[in-house]
């Protein structure tokens, strides 16, 4: 198998707090975990979740990156790593009735995405 000298290189980005679980993101970025880019963004645009949609700009943003700071062409690209990790915890106050306060706790995630180049034979 013969490497492409821009082979062992790889575009990421990193989305960090974004407002949504771990868990709904983990879901959304299980299916698309070594597939080629093309097919990343059929699957990503034809699924009903919702977090799919940042998850989606973040793929964008990684080809964009891989195609303009890297020279990589975006047909060859595949993703060779997403993760996903636990964000901070936003706390809010609701008012609630005779003057007390609710607390609302909002989860957030960092996302990052690999994309590397398909090995040529």
């Amino acid at each position: 198998m013969i490497k492409n000298e821009n082979s062992d290189r790889e575009a990421k980005v990193l989305a960090q707090h974004i407002c949504m679980s771990v868990f709904k993101a983990r879901r959304v970025i299980d299916q698309i975990r070594g597939r080629s880019y093309e097919e990343t963004l059929m699957i990503l645009e034809l699924m009903p979740y919702w977090a799919s949609y940042p998850i989606l700009n973040l793929v964008y943003s990684a080809a964009a990156n891989a195609s303009h700071n890297m020279g990589l062409n975006e047909a060859d690209l595949f993703i060779s790593k997403a993760e996903v990790n636990r964000g901070a915890i936003v706390k809010k106050l609701r008012p609630r009735a005779r003057g007390h306060s609710y607390l609302i706790k909002k989860a957030t995630c960092h996302i990052k995405i690999f994309l590397k180049e398909k090995y040529k034979i």
